[in-house]
Parts: structure tokens; sequence; C-alpha cells
């Protein structure tokens, strides 16, 4: 397929850090002439449209220093405009082809409809954050947004040179600065460039991949720290509906490529390094001198894939010049706007030089990625993955000893449903409350701001903690080396250091194995993936604990819901669960309902205490669990011819084919 899509996901943070000690990303000397190719947001008319504008030119050769200053006051206009259809809103944003976002006063309306359902004192003379991951179009989308801000009565922008601020960046700054809110403009893991009409593909609800649709992706943070609640979201989608005017400045396109501050009147563009504040939180978080020890040992190797993405502008800084990691270590260490033509998704398939690499018999001793955005990663030892939902079960397990910020011990830990139990078994251990909370970053961040939650993640390589309101890719990269460090430090040269696959073989030894894949089914027709899913919520309801599934045994079905314990909100309907009493677990999720179709996802999981048998390839483990489930109960059929689906699996190098599961066009049955 070929269609081209847009997605903007809105949110609003909250800020907390001071202090900032590292000097600019891109000296301030650097050539302003690739801001020459900025859109301006005014055209011809009433319209609102990304256009090459001419006017940049003279703005940028009259900057001669830091401040830049514009007219005493600045004109707003009210420009006429009418709703546009399809504007809707969910959980994670707003999703439609680039062509339609393109389209006149498109991106416009939306921004303005955002504003519009915000209470007066959340931007009114307020400072707010803007920056994303540096692909294509988002410097164009940034004067856009600047401009309507302004003409809302924004007081202060805060962006980061090149428009570039990863995801945890963004809220670093927000907590740090004490502003109000941000926006990120980010497509998360999927690619970028011209060649997909903005090069940008689009994602379901929980990010994960649709490998036929580019996107846009534009978040805003609500004031708290996490992904705006649904109440905000749906004023924006309301709005939309009933929009008239945009309020825009008359102001000139600014150059986003000197770090300084430019004025209008009352109204102020301050441009950003976009790693000094990040860089600072991180060294508050870890023992970088611990680190340092680690990274410049002789007989340590490590490798950082940056994937061409947003954490290229984040690597050397953090592990080279401060750390003392060789040079060389970083990898596709250039942020570029299409990625490099590739796919920055940090998982065995997209990130496979780097597992390449990793697999080599000389290869390095610690390897990991990151995404598109930064805030998603994986994580290798020398011929050894170490699966999300292990990971931050081990982060969590050795985080008091490891880790600066969790002295004192962590408030306690989280998963998504999906993820596997691993993390339970730890909370359980160190006796830590614990909460299993629906697929979305959001859940967290109500835990972690009443100061009950430290440590979560999700099975989709998101690893976090309350230091920001997201999760953090290199954040994560940063406790693994902590660990790591901590358990060498005593190592004299010449001396066996302790590797990732024993950090992991020592934490199975401790609390059991938890044998974890997923499987995507992707661009399935939506009303058969629909009638799937209701035909499994009819065995749910129909079944009882005690029986048999060949040779598991059922403790309970359900369909996932969860009451938040701080606001008492509930989410319903988000995932279909089998849970045996061994504590294997088989659940089913739908996303992605757009019109290329839905993906079903589908979570197996199985425990195994057994020393002896942790050493079992996972889908061999795995293979008794879906033979004697899948073949009993499901199965989607088109006039009557079955086949075996073909499922991308999420933590194997290749495409898998899922014995006895059907997915086809058309009507259940079974």
């Amino acid at each position: 397929m070929s269609s081209t899509y847009a997605r903007f996901d809105t949110v609003f943070l909250l800020s907390r850090f001071a202090g900032a000690k590292y000097s600019p990303l891109w000296p301030s000397s650097s050539s302003s002439s690739s801001s020459s190719s900025h859109s301006s947001l005014l055209s011809s008319g009433t319209h609102l449209r990304a256009k090459p504008n001419s006017r940049l030119r003279s703005v940028t050769a009259a900057s001669s220093g830091p401040i830049i200053a514009g007219s005493e006051s600045i004109e707003i206009k009210s420009l006429p405009t009418k709703p546009i259809e399809g504007q809707k809103t969910g959980t994670s944003g707003l999703r439609k082809k680039v062509k339609v976002f393109m389209q006149d006063n498109y991106l416009a309306n939306w921004i303005q409809a955002l504003f519009n359902s915000l209470p007066l004192e959340d931007y009114k003379d307020a400072t707010l954050v803007l920056g994303g991951d540096g692909r294509y179009f988002n410097k164009e989308a940034s004067q856009i947004i600047i401009k309507i801000a302004a003409g809302n009565g924004v007081g202060k922008i805060l962006v980061g040179q090149e428009g570039i601020l990863s995801t945890p960046a963004v809220s670093a700054v927000i907590r740090k600065r004490k502003a109000n809110g941000g926006f990120i403009m980010s497509a998360s893991h999927n690619p970028g460039g011209p060649e997909y009409d903005w090069g940008i593909k689009t994602v379901d609800d929980d990010e994960s991949p649709n490998l036929s649709d580019p996107y846009i992706n534009f978040q805003f943070n609500y004031s708290s720290g996490q992904p705006a609640p649904e109440s905000i979201t749906d004023k924006i989608y309301g709005n939309t509906l009933s929009i008239s005017e945009i309020k825009v400045a008359e102001i000139p396109d600014i150059d986003l490529s000197h770090v300084g501050v430019t004025k209008y009147g009352n109204f102020s563009v301050e441009v950003i390094d976009p790693v000094s504040d990040y860089l600072e939180l991180m060294e508050d978080v870890f023992d970088f001198d611990l680190i340092r020890g680690l990274l410049s040992r002789s007989d340590f190797g490590f490798m950082f894939d940056a994937m061409h993405a947003v954490t290229g502008a984040y690597a050397k800084p953090i592990f080279v010049d401060n750390l003392g990691a060789k040079p060389d270590s970083i990898s596709n260490g250039v942020p570029l706007e299409d990625f490099g033509h590739g796919h920055p998704d940090p998982n065995l398939t997209y990130a496979k030089d780097l597992v390449d690499v990793m697999y080599r018999d000389d290869g390095p001793d610690f390897g990991a990625a990151s995404d598109g955005d930064g805030d998603r990663n994986m994580v290798l030892g020398n011929k050894f993955f170490v699966t999300p939902s292990d990971s931050v079960a081990m982060i969590a397990a050795n985080a008091q000893e490891a880790i600066p910020y969790f002295r004192a011990g962590p408030k306690g830990l989280a998963r998504s449903m999906p993820t596997s139990g691993a993390l339970d078994r730890v909370a359980e251990k160190l006796k830590l409350p614990f909460f299993e909370v629906p697929t979305g970053w959001k859940f967290f961040g109500n835990l972690m701001d009443a100061g009950k939650l430290s440590i979560c993640g999700e099975e989709s390589f998101g690893t976090g903690s309350d230091h920001i309101r997201e999760k953090d890719g290199i954040w994560a990269v940063l406790a693994w080396l902590s660990i790591l460090a901590h358990r060498n430090k005593d190592k004299k040269p010449g001396e066996k250091l302790v590797s990732v696959a024993d950090v992991v073989n020592e934490y199975w030894a401790t609390y059991g194995r938890n044998f974890f894949s997923r499987y995507d089914y992707e661009e399935c027709e939506s009303e058969g993936a629909n009638k799937m899913i209701e035909y499994l919520r009819d065995i749910v309801a129909k079944s009882k604990a005690g029986e048999n599934y060949g040779n598991y045994v059922l403790q309970f079905a359900d369909d996932f819901s969860y009451t938040d314990p701080v606001d008492g909100s509930v989410a319903s309907k988000q995932g279909v669960r089998f849970v045996f009493t061994d504590g294997s677990r088989i659940i089913f999720r739908l996303s992605g309902t757009g019109s290329a179709g839905a993906t079903v996802r589908i979570y197996i999981e199985q425990f195994e205490p057994d020393v002896s048998k942790h050493d079992v390839d996972a889908q061999i483990a795995l293979k008794p669990l879906i033979g004697s489930f899948l073949s009993c109960i499901v199965c989607i059929k088109a006039e009557g011819v079955y086949r075996e689906g073909e499922a991308h699996c999420h933590y194997m190098r290749e495409k898998t084919i899922l014995c006895h599961m059907v997915l086809m066009k058309g009507e259940l049955g079974s």
C-alpha cells in the first residue's frame, strides 16, 4: 500500500530540575542557510499552509548576537477558517494522510483548536517547549506552531536548536525550566524522509508500527508531565467542529540554526541547546564516575546505535565526551531527516547492523540502540538479547545498589498489562507496591505524580522512571551501564568481567524466567479482527476456573479493566487475557483500526522456575502453550478457506509462522 498518513499526539508537562552544564551541540557560528527552507505559516488569502518563505533570509542575515529584537509589538491576525472533517483526536493523537494534513488550514485548525481547549491560564504569557526528532517537515511545522502560539498570547517558546529535542529531553526541559507545557513533533520509531510524503509512518495507539502508512506524530504533554487525558483530547475534537478563526502572529520565520533569543514585543522565542538540560538530569540520576570507569576499560567493549535518529545528537556528548567511550563506539550517530533511509525501531530486525556486530565472536560486551524520538531502547550483550520485559525487571532488581537516584529504594514498580510478569516477582521479593496498567505511558504518570511509582516499563521496548514522565531510551542504557559498572568496579585488569548474560542468568536463577513473545498480525480486515475479539470475549464470558486447555489449567479469563488508584478513572476492554495456574498467559489486543486495517497482537508468556530449562529458546519453550491453546479456540475464515497467519514476531530476527492461528479477511469461524 502506498497511502501516507500523519499523526499529531497531544501532551503537556511540568518542570522540576535546575542548572545546566553543557556547551551547545552546534556552535553559534554555524551557517543559517538551512533555515531558508523553513515554511511560512502565512500564504495568500486567509489560508495557512507550509510554503517557502524568503523573509527568513533577511531575519537571519540581521542576526548579530544571541538576542534579536523585533518590533515593540506584534500584529495578531484573525484568519477566518471552517471546520475540517476527520480531526478526531484519539488517546495518542490525530492521524490522517499527510496530503490531508498539508491542506489549507488543516494543521493550523488543529493547533488553534488545541489552544481553544485549554484554560487561558495554562498558556497566556506562559512558557511552552517545542521540539522533535529532526525528521523531514518538523522545521516547517515548528514555524506554524510558533506563530499560532504567539497569536494566542503565549509569552515564550523554548525550541531545540534545528527543531531537535528528544521526547525525554522535552520532559527534562519543561520540568527544569518550569515551563507550562510542551509540544513534541515525532513519528517515534517509524521511517522518515521526503520519499514518504514527509517521510513519517503511522503507528497505532501504543506506537507500534503499521508498515504501510507514513505519518507525522505531534505530541502535546499536559501539566503533570504525561500524555493529555481524554477530557482534553475530546475538547480538542469538539473545537475542530466549530472553529471559525485562527489567531496568528505576523512575525517572520524564526532562525532555528542558532542558539539565542528572538523577541517581538512581549513574545520571545529562545532556541536552546537540545542536550544540556537532559545531560544535567542524567548526571543527577547516575554516577557518571562509576560508568566512566567501566567505559574507559580496555577490556570492555561498548556500542550504541543511534539509527541516524534524534539520539545521535545526544550520544557523543553523553557517552563519548562525558563518559569516555571511544568515538567509534557510536554507530549511525548523525541525525538525518530520513534516518539514512532506515527504520529507526530498536529491535532485532531493524537494528540489524548493531545485532550483527553484537553476535560476532569478537563483538562488544554491551550494545544498545534507541528509536526515532529517543524514548525506546534495546539492550544486548555479546550474543545475548535482553527482552524489554526482562530488562525493566532487572533494572528494578539492581537499582538500589547501582543507581544513586534510587539509593533509598524504589517507591513502587509497574508494567503494562501485556508485559511479562517478571517485574511482578521483583516487586514481591522487594516488598514494593506493584501496579498493572493498560498500555499507555499516561497511566504510569498518574502513579508517579502520586508518589507511588519509581520504575516502570512496557514490552514494546519502553522503559523509564519518575525522573521524567516519558519513557527514556538513553536512561535505560545508562541504567544497564550502571549495573555492569557496579558489578565490575573491583575487577582488576585480566579478571573476567561480569557480563550482560551473567546478570540475566543470575536474575533468572533468583526469580525464575518468564518466557515471552509477541506476534503482530498486521493489516487485517478491521471487521474480521473485531469479530475475532468479540468471539474471544464470548469465550471469556463462558469460561470457568479449572478448565483444561491441553496441559494447562485456567486460573481466570477476562477482558482487562483498570481502575486508576489515584483519580478513580476506569479504562475497560484493554485486552483479552487467559491466565493459567502455572503463571502462563495468552493475551489478545486489537490496535490500529485505521483505513489500513487492524493489527492483532498476541502475547504469549510462560513462567519457568527450573534453572536447568532457562537456556531453552523462547520459541521452543512457548510452543506447547501455543499449540494447546490457539488450535482450540480461534480462527478467522474467508469463504471457507483457512490458512496459517504470517506474523511478525517482535523478538526474533525474521517473520515466523504462528501455528494454528488463522487470520483471514471475512467472517469469524471456529
